[in-house]
């Protein structure tokens, strides 16, 4: 568990990024003493390409060259993940609400830190890094989780007109002819037993389509206005 007295901060010491599997030193970041340059240079960068670089290409060059920086001794990940979409959001790509990058990057978690991690020391490697199979994978993922989300609004949203059986619209028909109907009115245009007749008129009502008026055997219901 990382100390509280480094909460918040930029790192001030060393850092070295691990493989668990391979049980060695994979990557170098920067010395600590860069690391408050290089997030200037970064978010300068940003500032002056907002309204030049595509959002998604920008948003993903901030994430990849965030988690290359380190600038935090532990959970650089989930804080690049995070200010990721608060930079999307920023520039008009509101995403808190729709999904979390994790759905993407969990179905494969090692192709995440492949594309996303760097191999060998910074200063050996910063002038030869290549973002673009990096990019792909970002805004493939981005766009995977906007059509993933598509599918499943259209799956759940049920219009009225969609919803609506046969029987239902007749309960509509009858209302607009005689401006009401009731249980027993009901009963003469359909087959379907009271229990069920119960069940279409709260149907109706679910759906915001029709209200119940008075009680008991003086029930009945009109279109809602």
């Amino acid at each position: 568990m990382i100390e509280t007295h480094r909460w918040g901060q930029l790192r001030k010491e060393p850092v070295f990024v691990n493989n668990p599997k391979l049980r060695q030193t994979v990557y170098l970041p920067p010395d600590h003493s860069d690391v408050p340059e290089l997030m200037n240079e970064l978010l300068d960068y940003v500032g002056k390409n907002k309204n030049i670089i595509d959002s998604l290409i920008l948003a993903g060059i901030f994430h990849k060259q965030f988690v290359i920086i380190h600038p935090f001794i532990d959970g650089n990940g989930r804080t690049a993940r995070l200010a990721t979409k608060v930079l999307l959001a920023k520039m008009g790509l509101n995403t808190f609400n729709l999904f979390s990058f994790e759905n993407y990057y969990n179905k494969n978690v090692s192709k995440y830190f492949q594309e996303v991690g760097l191999f060998g020391n910074y200063y050996d490697i910063k002038d030869k890094i290549d973002f673009t199979s990096w990019l792909e994978y970002f805004t493939d993922g981005i766009i995977d989780e906007l059509l993933r989300v598509k599918k499943t609004l259209n799956e759940e949203t049920i219009s009225p007109e969609k919803e609506l059986k046969e029987y239902h619209k007749k309960i509509i028909n009858y209302i607009e002819k005689h401006e009401y109907i009731s249980d027993r009115d009901y009963a003469k245009l359909t087959d379907r037993a009271k229990p069920t007749r119960n069940l279409d008129f709260r149907k109706l009502i679910e759906l915001g389509i029709i209200k119940k008026m008075g009680n008991g055997k003086a029930t009945y219901y009109k279109l809602k206005q």
